[in-house]
């Protein structure tokens, strides 16, 4: 049994969310001593609750800093090609508890206005706590943002469109299209073919035939809800965008799987 067919029998028997739980439980034993010296050398950095950490990434306080830099720097680096940063709005859209977003200020110098918006209500009540100068807004499941109209000029959203409903797909890029100006630009990321190797053989099919690959059976945003992008459907997703660049890494034995990258221009 593969371990896709495995996900799928647990989400069957309504157990996901249980060895979830018993996964983040695992995680955070393994990682406290390491955690622990994290928060000793860097008593000035605020740390996201545990779950929150994990819900969105993983519990590991020196990869979430470290590479939530990273990840930050890579972002600016591919819009910088289309954008000139001075001044722009941008939104961090599931922005979770600040990973990547609350490293742009520096990465993208004081001129920017940043914004952050996510469905996980303690995460934005934790970053409006601890991440100063940047806006953050609590949004709905469904598709609705409290911006007008073409207000950001770049949007950017990293493992967002991997826990949708196809529904929910069209709902969103519609939306954040609306809210980003003509010629801005929208950056995101999906599960492409790389992830093939995680798929049953009719999930597979299914993918081959262009069709998006749903797990669901668990609450739709949840880390353990998951979907799979075969560029036939993404291209039909974006048809209304002009499509920038499409980065589609390989899947590389013994290292993690990598997502597609969809640079996009309203």
């Amino acid at each position: 049994m593969n371990k896709g067919t495995l996900s799928n029998a647990l989400r069957a028997l309504r157990l996901i969310y249980w060895t979830d739980w018993l996964r983040y439980v695992l995680e955070k034993w393994n990682n406290r001593h390491s955690n622990r010296n994290f928060l000793r050398e860097h008593p000035g950095v605020a740390i996201p609750p545990d779950y929150l950490l994990y819900e969105s990434y993983r519990l590991d306080y020196s990869k979430y800093f470290s590479q939530g830099k990273e990840t930050a720097q890579w972002i600016a680096a591919h819009l910088e090609k289309y954008i000139d940063f001075d001044g722009k709005k941008i939104l961090d859209w599931g922005c979770g508890p600040g990973r990547v977003l609350r490293h742009l200020p520096e990465v993208l110098g004081p001129s920017c206005v940043l914004h952050g918006t996510d469905y996980n209500q303690r995460s934005i009540e934790w970053c409006r706590t601890n991440l100063p100068g940047i806006s953050f807004n609590h949004n709905a499941l469904e598709a609705n943002l409290p911006y007008p109209d073409g207000f950001f000029d770049a949007i950017y959203g990293i493992s967002i469109i991997t826990h949708l409903s196809e529904p929910m797909h069209y709902a969103w890029v519609a939306e954040l299209l609306r809210v980003l100006s003509p010629g801005g630009v929208l950056f995101l990321t999906a599960q492409g073919d790389a992830f093939k190797i995680k798929m049953t053989s009719s999930e597979l099919e299914a993918y081959q035939r262009g069709e998006l690959v749903v797990r669901g059976k668990v609450k739709e945003g949840h880390r353990t809800y998951s979907a799979f992008h075969p560029r036939p459907f993404m291209e039909k997703l974006f048809e209304k965008t002009q499509v920038l660049e499409h980065i589609a890494p390989p899947a590389e034995k013994g290292k993690g799987l990598a997502q597609d990258v969809w640079v996009l221009k309203k």
